[in-house]
Formats: C-alpha cells, sequence, structure tokens
C-alpha cells in the first residue's frame, strides 16, 4: 500500500506578500500585486507592467553573506524553504538528515547574472566574467542553496518544465516519500525573470501583455485578455509522511493524495486545441486520489490569462469533469501574482491547502467580461466561503507539460 503523505509546512514569497500570511490576505482582499516595471527602463519596450516582490530583505536568509552571492531566484527559494520548514516545527537535530530532501525547480534560473556576464564578455572579455557565473546561474542552485542552509542531505532534484515546474517539483516528492526514498521532502519552485531579456523574449512570442492598467492587465477568462504578466516569488511547502508527522506531533493542514503529469505533444508554445493533454493529467490525479469529478470543489487554474490558455483550459476542464464542470469553482491567483513561471505552481498549491483550511475560494481579480466559451464558474466578481474538500492545482507549460496535483482535507 502507497504510504500517504501529508502537508505541515508552507513558505512563499510573493508580489504580494512575502509570507504565507500576507499572501493568503491579499488573495482574500482581491489585491492584485502589478505595478510599472522598476528593475529597468521600459521606454524601448511595449511591455510595462510585471510583478514584482516587493521589500525583500535579506534578513529573512539564515546567512546574509551567502545570500549575497545567491541570484534572486535562489533567495527568494532559501527565505520560503526557511519559513515552510519553521512552520512545520521539524527539529533537525533530531531528524536523520539524510531522509529529509529537496525538489525545487525552476524554470528559467539566473537570468541576471546571464545577462550581466554576456555583456561583461563582450565589452570587457572573458577575464571580467563572475568566477560565481555558473553556479549563481544553473537552475539547480535553488534546491541546492535550501540544501546547504539547512542542513538537508537527502535526495535533492530539480524538475524543469517550464511553467509546470513547480507543479511537477511537487508530484515528484510526493512519489518519493510515496516510495520509501524519504520522510520529508520540501517541494515547489522560484523564479525571478522579470528581466530586459526574458521581457523582450516573451513580448516575441506575444505571450506578455501591453496593457499599462494594473487592474486590467493579468485577467484570466476575460474576453479582453491579452497576455500574461509576468511575476517573480517562491512557493515551497513541506510533504511529510503521515506516521513520522504524527510521531512528532506536527500541524497537518490537508493531505496531497493526488499527481497526474502529461505532455499534449502538440506544439512548442500552445496548449492542445481540445484540452486533451491536461484533462488526461487532472483525471489521472483524480485516479490516483481515489476520488470522482464530482467529489472536486474546485479548481485552481493555470489561468494565465493569454487567449489560448484560458479557452483551451476551459475546454480540459469540461472534457474531465463533463456535467460536473459547471459546478465546480475554478478561479486563477494569477489574476493577483501575475505568472511566476516555474514558481507558480508552488504558490497556487499553497492558495489550494489555504482554500482548504479556510473555507474560502479567492476571486479571479479584474475579470469582469465573459467569453461566449468561457462559460464556467470562474469565482467573478468575489471570493466564496464555502467547504474545500478536495481541490485540484493545475500548471501548464511550454513544451505541452501538463502537471495537475490533487489535495485534500486530511482525516484519520
Amino acid at each position: 500500500m502507497s504510504r500517504r503523505v501529508v502537508i505541515t509546512g508552507m513558505g512563499a514569497v510573493t508580489p504580494i506578500g512575502n509570507s504565507v500570511d500576507e499572501f493568503w490576505a491579499s488573495l482574500k482582499k482581491g489585491t492584485p500585486g502589478i505595478g510599472p516595471i522598476t528593475y529597468f527602463d521600459t521606454s524601448d519596450f511595449k511591455v510595462k507592467l510585471a510583478a514584482e516582490v516587493k521589500n525583500f530583505d535579506l534578513s529573512a536568509l539564515p546567512d546574509e553573506k551567502a545570500a549575497k552571492r545567491m541570484e534572486p531566484f535562489s533567495r527568494y527559494a532559501v527565505a520560503a524553504a526557511g519559513e515552510a520548514l519553521r512552520d512545520s516545527g521539524i527539529d533537525m537535530e533530531k531528524e536523520d538528515a539524510f531522509r529529509i530532501g529537496v525538489s525545487v525547480g525552476s524554470g528559467i534560473g539566473g537570468m541576471q547574472i546571464m545577462e550581466d556576464g554576456e555583456k561583461k564578455l563582450l565589452e570587457k572579455g572573458p577575464g571580467r566574467v563572475d568566477p560565481l557565473l555558473i553556479p549563481k546561474m544553473i537552475s539547480n542552485m535553488a534546491a541546492g542553496n535550501i540544501a546547504i542552509s539547512y542542513g538537508l542531505k537527502g535526495k535533492n532534484i530539480n524538475v524543469v518544465t517550464a511553467c509546470a515546474t513547480g507543479s511537477h517539483c511537487i508530484g515528484e516528492a510526493m512519489r518519493s516519500i510515496q516510495y520509501g526514498d524519504a520522510e520529508v521532502m520540501l517541494a515547489g519552485g522560484t523564479e525571478a525573470s522579470i528581466t530586459p531579456l526574458s521581457v523582450a523574449g516573451f513580448s516575441k512570442i506575444t505571450a506578455l501583455t501591453t496593457s499599462e492598467d494594473p487592474m486590467r492587465a493579468s485577467i484570466p477568462f476575460d474576453r479582453d485578455r491579452s497576455g500574461f504578466v509576468m511575476g517573480e516569488g517562491s512557493g515551497i511547502v513541506v510533504l511529510e509522511e503521515l506516521e513520522h508527522a504524527k510521531k512528532r506531533g506536527a500541524h497537518i493542514y490537508a493531505e496531497i493524495k493526488g499527481y497526474g503529469a502529461t505532455c499534449d505533444a502538440y506544439h512548442i508554445t500552445s496548449p492542445a486545441e481540445d484540452g486533451s493533454g491536461a484533462a488526461t493529467a487532472m483525471l489521472y490525479a483524480m485516479r490516483d486520489a481515489g476520488v470522482s469529478p464530482e467529489d472536486v470543489d474546485y479548481i485552481n487554474a493555470h489561468g494565465t490569462s493569454t487567449h489560448h490558455n484560458d479557452l483551451f483550459e476551459t475546454r480540459a476542464i469540461k472534457l474531465a469533469f463533463g456535467e460536473h464542470a459547471g459546478k465546480v469553482k475554478i478561479n486563477s491567483t494569477k489574476s493577483m501574482t501575475g505568472h511566476l513561471l516555474g514558481a507558480a505552481g508552488g504558490i497556487e498549491f499553497i492558495a489550494c491547502i489555504k482554500s482548504i483550511t479556510d473555507s474560502f475560494v479567492h476571486v479571479t481579480a479584474g475579470l469582469s467580461n465573459r467569453d461566449e466559451e468561457l462559460d464556467l464558474d470562474y469565482c467573478m466578481g468575489e471570493g466564496v466561503e464555502m467547504e474545500v474538500r478536495n481541490a485540484i492545482s493545475n500548471s501548464l507549460g511550454f513544451g505541452g507539460h501538463n502537471a495537475s496535483l490533487l489535495v485534500s482535507k486530511y482525516t484519520e
């Protein structure tokens, strides 16, 4: 029999709050964290807005000196992991460090150091390139820095699947515990890619909105949606084998019961038009959890605010849920945080957990004009107080990657 896996800790650094409590309070208020880009001059860019992390304090990291040698994506991950570990109450002096692992990914990694390194190479020659360029840049360094910062010597992996990264990392961490590779895994995603090259690149494939109105920029499922808003941050959860958690008297937030992963094998940036890939991922997650579509109360959609994603994801939900599709509550956290790319799955999974523990499903902020084919319940106008027994979090990434996580109210 498969070992049960529960969530005992959470940590978040987001554009709407640098802790889980701040993040959730902002979601409940329906407050977007979108504004003009401050990291670089956007005069020559059509894209003017992003969802930046505000007031991030390096003192939130255990070693401020070491933090200065990290890129922002690693800093955010180490900070979120620290909050999650503290929240879990795990005492490392009483644990076998080789049984506590990390599964944290980044879709892009250290974009800032890449751009800086290229500029120095071209302008000043190879001798002036930062000696730490490679260890700062590569995407597995978030997971590595978390392990070094907190002494976690177990399985350490970095799944990279673009915008599905965070969800795949959580799903693979769940499998690691179920299979017996670890007792505890810190899992999630991190990203910090609001840079000139990144914004220019996403702009050239017309993925980003050029709206200059922060309240009408990230508007998933709205007929006026025109692209996503780039966000940044990190979401990390502590996954733990149930008996291990009970033995140490841990507070259990919820249970992760299902994980589904598929590939559209269709197009490098567009989801499959019929939604079959995402639908199958959801069906796999439900099958894994032993629940039917009627048992699912809430879906945290990938919901990017691009034309293709929101339309094809809606089709996927209808395909997977049949008649129940119109009864399930659906929302998009990206309406307030923007799209955190590799970190999106992490913070959205936390939103699902909080919806279960607080019996509340947040609004899809900014959604005001219905699209004809987008006719499901996307929590338009206001959040909803309701019991959430089972929730699904969807993440869909460039390359056709689909990941669905099913989290449930914990019962003995």
